[in-house]
């Protein structure tokens, strides 16, 4: 049984009906309605509240319907209906074959991001024949639910209930990352559109952190040249150091994020781009033609250098980033290890603040004056943290020290000692080694002393001079959240290795992700924003505490349907303790019955993606 609208004289009215398939005299299976009863006007009980219909509706499955003349009907009042199906021997039905159910439920996201709209308008200027957007779909919903190659990732197409596509060449999914990659921008802009529409985004503050992605190739992209020689432009898989620590070419990405853990935008640099000189151009490609009011950026101390601050600065902007206290200057240090001034909170943590002017230069470099605030801040937590995370290799150091010449050194403890080389090292010009009893002298004491005494020490520095210490550190710790976004699109998502070889394509398929990943944030937010996981409101929290990304991955490839006889169906695994809370975080509800069609589609359109 459904609640039906439908018109008289122009105006909207309500009857209950029932749809059952039966035989026509040509033996064709077909719906056919019946009206159980006459509601009346629509207008005679809409409450002028939003979705009156849906609540309607879902009203009359709870069985506590908002017309009460619909109580008799509920399923509670009345005998349930019983199923009958007969199976044919040699039929497919007699075997089940499940198909994938939830992206339908996927679709949603893209239609209110705004992609279903800008696929389908950019295909017909462009005269485009294919399905772009129905190869886009596959692709979105294969790093959601089965990550694997392009190829691969096409012939999950007879996995979906319905399919996505229908007659298609599959060559045609490299075409779709051409088109992908040359509206990039287009695309991102749409996306943050209508998340600052639909999801109330307001990027305050503004997260940025950069990582790669390796390629298993023995060798690096060559440099486009010019007639004359000169780099038109850098290749895009360079040898640098890799995060995974392989020996492979990488490519780095840029990624900003807002507030709410939801990605905002992409950029992709050769692989041997250092991180500091990623963040000026991802800016002015990214988030200056977003048109975003003033925001403090947030980063870590490796794009910490003041052409990217002033940049910031010049644009209206803010910024609060970490500095290292090792590389500050000496006054800089002596004020930071200084007890003077500290605040307490308990016995193991402490922090002060103050206001300085900094000589710096700008990225033209001119020289500038600037003002910031230096806030230190000393946690016990950190400081045994880094104390057993370097434990070994300070063990190593002290006996190194003590006794030099009773080790052989291994490559990792050589580079390990790289950063207490004093600058009188060996003489490159007689090419004369020491022996590993002189090489002691070789070792700078101060930076070996200065490295143990900054043990649970942390230096961030900011452009908003009367923001409170306690509260640049809470936002700063913010970044920590990025971590988990790479975290996801290498693990869960399975972003790399990268398969795909030209440029256009690498840096289509790391926006897919990146879409993939905004849809997966936007899930788990939804969790955490139901109340049915209580400990996932705390943001610090809500991602792993409502339903890690794992988690949410695996309940949504159970989410299934199974055709039976006369094109009824039946959903599979809806029990599911994660799938049920992801159901139940977007009020979907999902009685136990047997569906039609028509039932299954209304699922879909029911669903409200943002609240």
């Amino acid at each position: 049984m459904f609640i039906d609208v439908f018109k008289n004289n122009g105006k909207d009215y309500l009857r209950l009906a029932n749809s059952k398939r039966e035989q026509n005299d040509k033996g064709q299976k077909v719906a056919r309605k019946r009206v159980l009863l006459n509601i009346g006007p629509l207008e005679k009980f809409d409450d002028g509240q939003p979705d009156y219909l849906q609540r309607l509706r879902q009203s009359f499955r709870a069985g506590i319907p908002l017309i009460p003349s619909l109580a008799p009907y509920c399923a509670n009042e009345i005998p349930r209906e019983a199923y009958t199906f007969t199976f044919e021997e040699g039929h497919p039905n007699c075997a089940g074959a499940p198909k994938l159910f939830s992206h339908l439920f996927l679709e949603r996201f893209l239609e209110d991001l705004g992609l279903q709209n800008f696929f389908s308008s950019y295909k017909g200027l462009t005269k485009i024949e294919y399905d772009v957007y129905g190869f886009a779909k596959l692709l979105i919903f294969g790093r959601l639910l089965n990550p694997a190659s392009k190829m691969a990732t096409v012939r999950q197409n007879d996995d979906y209930y319905g399919s996505i596509l229908t007659a298609f060449n599959p060559d045609n999914v490299y075409d779709t990352l051409d088109f992908i990659a040359a509206n990039r921008d287009k695309i991102i802009r749409r996306m943050n559109t209508r998340l600052v529409k639909k999801a109330r985004r307001s990027p305050e503050i503004i997260y940025y952190d950069v990582t790669n992605f390796y390629f298993e190739i023995a060798e690096a992209d060559e440099d486009e040249l010019d007639e004359q020689g000169m780099v038109r432009e850098k290749g895009l898989r360079k040898f640098g150091v890799c995060k995974e620590e392989r020996k492979l070419p990488i490519v780095q990405m840029g990624l900003f994020m807002d507030d709410n853990g939801i990605p905002i935008a992409i950029e992709s640099f050769p692989g041997n781009t250092l991180d500091h000189l990623t963040l000026k151009d991802a800016l002015k490609n990214s988030i200056d033609g977003l048109e975003f009011s003033r925001f403090i950026l947030i980063g870590d101390r490796g794009i910490c250098v003041y052409p990217n601050l002033v940049h910031l600065l010049d644009a209206g902007n803010g910024y609060i980033v970490a500095k290292s206290l090792l590389k500050s200057k000496e006054s800089e240090r002596d004020w930071a290890y200084a007890e003077e001034d500290y605040l307490y909170e308990g016995v193991g943590f402490k922090y002060k603040s103050r206001v300085i002017d900094r000589k710096v230069k700008d990225e033209n470099g001119i020289e500038r004056t600037i003002s910031e605030k230096v806030v230190v801040y000393w946690s016990k937590k950190f400081e045994n943290r880094q104390l057993a995370e370097n434990r070994s290799f300070l063990d190593f150091l002290q006996k190194f020290l003590e006794s030099p010449s009773n080790f052989r050194l291994t490559l990792t403890q050589a580079k390990g000692l790289r950063r207490f080389f004093s600058k009188d090292v060996v003489n490159q010009k007689t090419g004369e080694v020491l022996n590993s009893s002189q090489l002691k002298a070789l070792i700078d004491i101060d930076k070996v002393h200065a490295y143990k005494r900054s043990m649970g020490y942390y230096q961030v520095v900011t452009s908003e001079l009367t923001m409170e210490p306690k509260d640049v550190i809470d936002k700063y710790h913010g970044l920590s959240r990025i971590e988990d976004q790479f975290r996801v699109m290498k693990g869960d998502l399975a972003a790399r290795p990268v398969f795909v070889r030209n440029r256009e394509h690498i840096k289509a398929h790391l926006l897919i992700c990146v879409i993939a990943l905004i849809v997966m944030r936007l899930i788990q937010n939804r969790i955490a924003l139901s109340g049915l996981v209580p400990s996932a409101m705390e943001k610090n929290v809500q991602w792993t505490a409502g339903l890690s990304a794992e988690r949410v991955q695996t309940a949504l490839g159970k989410w299934q349907v199974d055709e039976l006889p006369g094109d009824y169906y039946r959903f599979l695994n809806i029990d599911n303790p994660d799938l049920k809370l992801i159901l139940d975080a977007f009020n979907i509800k999902i009685p136990y019955k047997i569906y039609q069609r028509g039932e299954l589609k209304s699922i879909k359109t029911n669903t409200k993606i943002f609240i």
